[in-house]
């Protein structure tokens, strides 16, 4: 079964996404244009994207002093890209977008992240033009996302500092006010940025005329000294070359390269240390970045996080096709590759004929549980695009409880992914045998790609603090109460057909341990539950993937051979990967402290 028959169902028969044809922003589309979308990605993943995959992580990014030189592969994959129109599929028709649901957007991005992750790496372009959309002036808009949108320009995030990654409240980047008039400029209030940006995806390429940094940077008190915490920042557009009113350049800004970080994974993508107003490229004589003020003095991290958000579920649509193209590989290895013999008498004549591994159990064990939680994560992935949809054109009603949901479900989109995906990774490795640890075969190399999405948008434990922490316990923990009437509604839906039943109860037996789990947790003081965030995390993304499986079980019963396969994979989640929830949230529920108290000397 092909990626786009998994789509398609999941889009058409599941999702039933052709409904958003009805709303007015999508009137002029039809499931003709969606299918003409998906059957142009998938063309140009095929023949510009996967055929070099193995290039770009062979053939790394370099700097010869001047400029960051990439293959030429690279160039043409981006460039059939951008002539693609996927970087404003979803814009505005005034923008040259196509008004796309953000879900088929999605879908249609998928083929690029399965055909070359590193390569396809664009969602921080369209997420630093949509914060722009989201937060920026008319003028900031037009100059900056417009063209960013046209693929003249491309975008990047600029959180993260040498001596504070995900501790943001430790930034020292400084950004100062560029003299008496800076109120004045007509692209912003204008400033002069210090300090230094590490791991910076796309941070200097020669792809696009121009990049434009997003950053976050504390702008100093009177005193001088910056303000400590979160509280003190604020965000910044700093482009690379300086730019006026009408988006024509006007030479370099003081950004420049440090360094290439070169990862595991992902190593066709561009991943660098950038300064900001080292002096190299000064303007009138001093040093400095000149950047210009998004948003309000100190709303830094609230505009940042309209982009984080749209990355983490990015981060969790990558883990998830990564997952799947091992899946694939190592699904047509197993068919192939000959070894062994059944058990029984049979086995042991070296006479017969050896059998496929496919035909060994513990192989077709392996094979499920990666179909199970590729495909889960997929559905997973699209039910949250369809809520994103749901907050921008949907009624009041749906756009209200779509914003609960997703803060809910964000974390688990992000994190889930990233950590049963990389299994699935593992699992097609182990398939392959001792092939599977050579550069001869690609499994080896989406392991490499996939462990590095457990940490980029925030680490496990950032996401269980924030699902524990926070997101359950929101608004008198609403997006919760709504989560568990759709559950409660796909379990009434299956209790009267005999295959779903008892995975139906098990599913509604599940969230309540769950719940009650949550209520438990807080018992305690704050750090002692919150030491055991991630366990939580992990079976909160597990109830919640039974749920997904069983809803698309519940439109998977026709007598075809895929809808075997969703059935199969159903049960294989209810009989393998449910009872794990039960081991986690054990120490959840006691509080557990083993891993608090152990002292530092003993480890």
């Amino acid at each position: 079964m092909s990626l786009r028959t998994t789509l398609d169902h999941l889009l058409y028969d599941w999702l039933q996404v052709e409904h958003l044809c009805r709303r007015e922003r999508h009137a002029e589309h039809a499931r003709e244009t969606f299918d003409a979308v998906l059957d142009t990605c998938e063309r140009i993943a095929r023949e510009k994207f996967a055929p070099f995959n193995r290039l770009v992580d062979t053939e790394e990014p370099r700097f010869d002093g001047e400029r960051v030189i990439l293959p030429q592969a690279t160039h043409e994959a981006h460039r059939a890209f951008v002539d693609s129109g996927m970087l404003a599929a979803a814009q505005s028709a005034e923008l040259g977008g196509m008004q796309l649901p953000f879900i088929i957007e999605s879908a249609a991005n998928a083929f690029f992240a399965c055909a070359s992750v590193s390569i396809g790496a664009h969602m921080l372009t369209v997420g630093n033009a949509n914060l722009l959309m989201a937060h920026g002036t008319p003028l900031q808009q037009q100059v900056f996302a417009w063209n960013e949108f046209n693929g003249r320009w491309a975008g990047t995030m600029c959180l993260s500092e040498p001596q504070a990654g995900s501790s943001l409240s430790d930034i020292q980047t400084r950004a100062e006010p560029d003299g008496d008039g800076y109120q004045e400029d007509p692209l912003g209030p204008r400033y002069r940025l210090r300090g230094h940006k590490m791991w910076i995806s796309n941070g200097d390429h020669e792809l696009t005329e121009n990049i434009i940094h997003l950053v976050l940077a504390k702008i100093p008190g009177p005193d001088g000294r910056l303000i400590p915490g979160t509280r003190g920042i604020s965000l910044f557009i700093v482009p690379k070359h300086r730019v006026d009113t009408q988006g024509r350049l006007l030479g370099r800004n003081d950004v420049s390269l440090a360094g290439l970080n070169h990862k595991c994974g992902w190593r066709g993508t561009v991943n660098t240390l950038l300064n900001f107003g080292e002096g190299r490229y000064p303007l009138d004589g001093h040093p400095g970045a000149i950047g210009y003020r998004v948003g309000a003095v100190g709303e830094g991290l609230r505009c940042m996080f309209h982009m984080m958000n749209e990355a983490r579920i990015g981060v969790g649509m990558a883990a998830t096709m990564l997952g799947m193209a091992g899946y694939r590989a190592s699904l047509d290895y197993a068919r192939q590759r000959p070894q062994g013999r059944l058990s029984g008498e049979a086995g042991k004549d070296p006479n017969q004929p050896m059998v496929r591994i496919i035909e060994h159990a513990d192989v077709r064990r392996m094979l499920l549980a990666q179909k199970t939680y590729a495909e889960g994560a997929l559905a997973l992935e699209l039910y949250c695009a369809h809520l994103v949809d749901d907050t921008h054109t949907g009624e009041a009603t749906e756009q209200d409880e779509a914003r609960e949901l997703l803060e809910v479900l964000t974390p688990i989109a992000k994190s889930w992914p990233s950590e049963w995906c990389l299994e699935a990774n593992s699992l097609a490795i182990q398939v392959h045998g001792g092939y599977g640890y050579t550069r001869n075969f690609a499994v080896e190399q989406y392991w490499r790609d996939n462990r590095l999405n457990m940490i980029h948008e925030g680490t496990h434990g950032i996401q269980a603090q924030d699902l524990l922490g926070r997101k359950v316990r929101l608004n008198q923990g609403r997006g919760v109460r709504l989560l568990g009437e759709r559950m409660r509604k796909t379990i009434g839906a299956c209790q009267e057909h005999p295959v779903l039943s008892p995975w139906a109860i098990e599913l509604n037996q599940a969230w309540g341990r769950l719940t009650q789990a949550t209520e438990l947790a807080w018992c305690h003081p704050p750090a002692q539950a919150l030491a055991n965030a991630v366990p939580y995390m992990q079976a909160f993304g597990h109830v919640v993937l039974a749920w997904i499986w069983l809803d698309v079980a519940r439109h998977s019963l026709t007598q075809t051979t895929a809808d075997a396969g969703r059935r199969a994979a159903c049960q294989f989640f209810f009989r393998y990967e449910l009872p794990k929830i039960d081991a986690w949230l054990q120490v959840v529920c006691a509080g557990d402290t083993t891993c608090t108290d152990m002292p530092e000397e003993a480890f």
